[in-house]
Parts: C-alpha cells; sequence; structure tokens
C-alpha cells in the first residue's frame, strides 16, 4: 500500500478547512498553518509556511489574493524541488506569472480556479487548473475525490478564464440588485423578479448573439436609455453605479461608430 500523500494547507479559513477536512477523511497526510485559526482535528498544526510546507508534497495555498506572494516568500526556505505549489487563490495572472518566478528552483507552481464556491462541496468544488505540473496535481488530487479539469497554458490560464466569466456573472447579480432595489423603491419589484427569472430561463448562444449585436448596432439610442434609467434610479434615491457602467460602455461603442 503506498504512503499518504503529504499535504500542507496554507489559509484554514472557511474554503482551506473544508478542504482539509476531505483531505483528511480521503486519508492524506494534512499539516496546516494559519495565524488566525487553530487547525481542526487530524490537521497537524505547524508553527509557520516554511514548517508547513519542509516534508510536503503539495502545498495548498489558500488565503488570499493579497497573501499569495507573501505566502510563497515565507514558505521558500522549507520548500523542497518537486513540490507541486498549488495557489487556489482568486489573484490575477499576474500575480500567478509572479509566482512561478518566485518559486523558480524551489517549487513547481500550478494556478487552479475554484469554480464554484467551496462550502458544501470542500474538496469535490470543480477545480480548473493550469502550469507546467498541472497533470501531476490532478494524479495527486483525483484519487482522493477531487474534481480536476486541466487547462492547457501557463500558470494564469485557469484563472484567467475564471475571472473573465466573473465578469459576466458578478456582473449580471450586481445589476439583478441594482434594479429590483429600483423596482422595490418604485412598487413594482416582483414584476420585474418575474420578468428578469423569465428572460434568464429562456437564455440561449443565439439569444447571447442578439444581445453582442444588438449592443453595438443600437448604442447610440441604448446610451439616451441609459442615461433616462440612471436619472430614474436618482430619483427613486438608488445609486445607478450599474446603470451608469453600461451608459459609460454604450457610450464608448458609440463614440466608435458601434464597433467595441
Amino acid at each position: 500500500m503506498s504512503a499518504p500523500l503529504r499535504v500542507a494547507l496554507l489559509g484554514l479559513g472557511e474554503a482551506g478547512s473544508d478542504i482539509a477536512a476531505d483531505l483528511v477523511a480521503a486519508g492524506a497526510d494534512v499539516r496546516g498553518y494559519d495565524p488566525k485559526v487553530t487547525p481542526a482535528g487530524g490537521i497537524t498544526a505547524r508553527a509557520d509556511e516554511a514548517d508547513a510546507v519542509r516534508d510536503a508534497e503539495l502545498v495548498l495555498s489558500v488565503n488570499s489574493s493579497h497573501d499569495a506572494l507573501t505566502a510563497l516568500t515565507n514558505a521558500l526556505p522549507g520548500l523542497a524541488p518537486g513540490t507541486i505549489w498549488a495557489d487556489l487563490n482568486t489573484a490575477s495572472p499576474g500575480v500567478k506569472a509572479e509566482l512561478v518566478t518566485t518559486a523558480a528552483g524551489a517549487a513547481d507552481v500550478v494556478d487552479v480556479a475554484l469554480m464554484s464556491p467551496v462550502p458544501g462541496k470542500g474538496l469535490r468544488t470543480p477545480m480548473l487548473v493550469s502550469g507546467e505540473a498541472a497533470e501531476g496535481y490532478a494524479a495527486m488530487l483525483r484519487p482522493l475525490g477531487a474534481e480536476v479539469t486541466v487547462q492547457p497554458g501557463p500558470a494564469g490560464t485557469a484563472i484567467s478564464r475564471k475571472l473573465l466569466r466573473s465578469v459576466f456573472y458578478k456582473g449580471l447579480a450586481a445589476a439583478v440588485v441594482e434594479a429590483l432595489e429600483g423596482a422595490k423603491a418604485a412598487g413594482c419589484e416582483s414584476w420585474l423578479a418575474e420578468d428578469i427569472a423569465s428572460e434568464l430561463a429562456g437564455f440561449t448562444e443565439d439569444s447571447l448573439d442578439r444581445l453582442v449585436d444588438g449592443t453595438h448596432r443600437h448604442a447610440r439610442r441604448r446610451t439616451d436609455e441609459m442615461a433616462a434609467a440612471a436619472e430614474q434610479l436618482r430619483e427613486l434615491e438608488v445609486e445607478p453605479r450599474v446603470a451608469t457602467a453600461a451608459h459609460d460602455l454604450l457610450a464608448a461603442i458609440r463614440d466608435q461608430g458601434g464597433s467595441a
């Protein structure tokens, strides 16, 4: 029987703790470090980042985009060549590339984009991973129950796809929140909620094509429409952040003659 996979968890907040618990349950040998969180049962507590990674085959950095580079820098004295450093933080592609440069010769960096919320899924959270050691990362975690998809390309490729998707998903969520806030002030929240749900339920690739084409074709008229929509929200005492952003984008397309 092969020895358990030795995994170091850096960052034991909600996401890191859930993933660590699943790794322990799957039979991995898990050690962890978080300056603010005491490791739960089954996780061996370590004194700092370098101590946590010193005998690990795989390191999962699950802290924050702001701490991603700091965590790696602090861990460098404990890393051994051949260790896979997996950055699971939602940092920019530029930060992921900087991690590769910083770890050169000390560890093999892979970029892991978590493609859905971790709570409730833990290790089963869909992961998109890129980087030279991406196949090695997948080979380590798939037998333990992880859902890993390898995205060809250097570290930064996976998170780039997630962030581009986030422009839509988070932008859509922001637009819905702002629209419903205005509708509530206008006394028609239920009507608008039903209308939005109906539109989203019927959305297809053809709908997407019509949205993009219509935005460019009718940018002038829609710029005026969004100016009026923003003004209405102000009258309703709702700050038109999304409406104003939409107006500005449409105005830029209009001023370029209808092309992005």
